[in-house]
C-alpha cells in the first residue's frame, strides 16, 4: 500500500475523528507527512508539515497493519515500530477512536 493509498484510507474514515480536538501528524519512515486536524469541523487531512499535538512516526507497512487491525498500537509502540513525539494521551485517545 502506497502513501497515497494510506492517505485515501484515512480520508475515508475522517468522521471517526470528529471530536478528537487535537492535531496529529503521521511522519512516515519512507518520507511524507499526513496531518489530521481533529480540531476542525469536519476533521481534515493534509500533507502539511505543521505543528501538531502529537507526531506518530511509523513505516508505511506498519501503518497498513495498524489500519487493518493486524498490529496492536500498544504492541507496536512497545516494540519500537511506532514512535510518539508529544502527547501520548492524544495517541491513546486516537487509538480508542479507531477501535470504536
Amino acid at each position: 500500500m502506497s502513501f497515497e493509498t494510506i492517505a485515501g484510507e484515512i480520508r475515508g474514515h475522517l468522521m471517526n475523528f470528529a471530536g478528537l480536538g487535537y492535531r496529529v501528524k503521521f511522519a512516515f519512515d519512507e518520507g511524507g507527512v499526513l496531518l489530521l486536524d481533529g480540531t476542525a469541523t469536519p476533521p481534515t487531512l493534509s500533507e502539511e508539515d505543521a505543528d501538531a499535538d502529537c507526531t506518530i512516526g511509523i513505516s508505511e507497512d506498519n501503518a497498513v497493519k495498524l489500519m487493518n487491525g493486524q498490529l496492536n498500537p500498544m504492541l507496536a509502540y512497545s516494540m519500537g515500530k511506532l514512535k510518539i513525539d508529544g502527547s501520548v494521551g492524544v495517541a491513546l485517545k486516537m487509538a480508542s477512536m479507531l477501535e470504536g
